[in-house]
């Protein structure tokens, strides 16, 4: 039994046991506490079963509980809240996030390891993972997860000089008491969640939280490049360093082109760094820098960091080449904002997109249509996108499925109609995938099938 116990004593609900909420379960129990869990899933509840945890249905019976860790895709409050949420909160018990009780296991070991938060609409895991990236680079103890994955709980507990890089969603910093992130980073904010936070009033009130609790000595990292981030500069109480993609500010942190720089001249040249295409990714390059910086890295050590770093699955993730055109994965663009971003990094694409779309729809991608050669559609809103590219004059192609999509693209694109193909669906993908990673996982599948069967020709 593990001597290490910050929670004895205390009496925590935990709902929702997919992969992150029944190892967070099981390491609450280790570290003590005395741990009910439910899910309304049959699978949830016998991989708990298996694991010998306590199994109860939350939403009847007495709720008498110090805490409910709710899975954070799990509503509390809008649009409809879960009713063992409702229960919690008609008994003034605290609904929290995994991190939140990261955090408490970490200073209640003695340990004043620092916490690094990154949020925004998009970039957040890539920004995440690369603050982690130049950290340990430079020799620095680093643990990252949260939101990106591996869960907070897996995590493991850091001395003094640790540092952890966390992706935080809204649906995570709404859901926080006490944690203080010595490094907070809010990077952009468009439409998005708005189901579940009511209005943009109401996400970026979530995104904020980000802030909440900083000290004078910590530092906020803004964005300043949508109306909606840069309003949150204001107000703060610790060090402000502000970021942009698209011009220079005083004091911060910025990309002229494919020049990183700050007030002391370049920091880096992005055109070095292959994972990192595109105005975006300057973003969170200097994002990354900032924090970086902050803690000690030095700018050759950034600059060396930022060439290295090998980017993530689904995030514009190179996945092979046949005939010269390039397959570019960008599944974990579930929206039209953040699609925007990838067809913004190359001027001319045989573009896969369609699934569950958002509000809006691909309408804000139109300044974008004349770099698409052509458009293979899948998924339940294709014809809706059709109809939008029909519109516009874009040429495009109903497939229905990611299976029937690949080979007619790569077909397209090497009869010359572009070099590259993306897929950067614009949606969500729950209609056909369980979700963006198994998509991507899919796509590039189906690509690197594609290469060896032309190697195979070749022989």
């Amino acid at each position: 039994m593990s001597t290490f116990r910050p929670f004895s004593g205390q009496r925590i609900a935990v709902v929702g046991l997919g992969r992150a909420g029944l190892p967070a379960a099981l390491r609450l129990r280790e570290w003590g506490a005395e741990v009910v869990a439910w899910d309304d899933g049959a699978a949830g509840l016998d991989g708990a079963e298996r694991a010998g945890m306590t199994v109860r249905d939350l939403s009847a019976g007495p709720f008498a509980f110090d805490a409910l860790m709710l899975s954070p895709g799990i509503p509390h409050i809008l649009p409809k809240p879960h009713p063992v949420a409702s229960r919690a909160r008609d008994a003034g018990v605290p609904i929290l996030a995994d991190v939140e009780f990261l955090f408490r296991a970490v200073r209640a070991a003695g340990s004043q390891a620092q916490f690094i938060g990154v949020t925004g609409t998009n970039g957040k895991s890539t920004t995440t993972a690369l603050v982690h990236h130049l950290l340990t680079g430079a020799g620095q103890t680093s643990e990252v997860g949260g939101n990106l994955g591996p869960a907070a709980l897996g995590l493991n507990i850091l001395g003094h000089n640790g540092r952890y890089a966390l992706e935080m969603s809204s649906y995570m910093l709404e859901r926080l008491a006490s944690i203080r992130f010595n490094h907070g980073v809010m990077l952009n904010l468009s439409a998005d969640h708005l189901d579940r936070h009511g209005s943009m009033a109401g996400y970026a009130a979530a995104k904020a939280e980000i802030f909440a609790r900083q000290q004078p000595e910590d530092l906020a990292v803004v964005g300043q490049d949508d109306a909606w981030t840069a309003a949150m500069a204001a107000g703060r109480r610790a060090r402000l360093r502000s970021i942009s993609a698209l011009r220079p500010i005083a004091g911060g942190i910025w990309a002229e082109g494919a020049s990183l720089r700050d007030d002391s001249g370049e920091i880096a040249d992005l055109r070095a760094a292959p994972a990192l295409p595109g105005s975006h990714n300057a973003q969170n390059a200097a994002a990354a820098a900032a924090v970086a910086l902050d803690l000690g890295v030095t700018r050759a050590q950034v600059a060396a960091g930022l060439v290295t770093f090998p980017g993530l699955p689904h995030r514009q993730e190179r996945v092979g080449t046949l005939g010269g055109v390039v397959f570019v994965n960008d599944s974990k663009a579930t929206n039209a904002d953040s699609t925007a971003r990838a067809l913004a990094s190359y001027d001319r694409v045989v573009w896969i997109a369609g699934g569950i779309a958002k509000e809006g729809g691909i309408e804000a991608l139109a300044p974008f249509f004349p770099r698409i050669a052509k458009a293979l559609l899948i998924g339940r809103d294709a014809p809706a996108f059709a109809a939008t590219l029909a519109a516009a004059g874009v040429p495009h192609e109903v497939t229905g499925t990611l299976d029937a999509a690949v080979p007619a693209a790569a077909a397209a694109a090497r009869s010359g109609a572009a070099p590259v193909v993306l897929l950067s669906p614009a949606c969500a993908s729950f209609d056909q995938f369980t979700g963006f990673d198994a998509r991507g996982d899919r796509f590039r599948a189906l690509v690197q099938g594609m290469i060896s069967d032309d190697l195979g020709r070749a022989a």
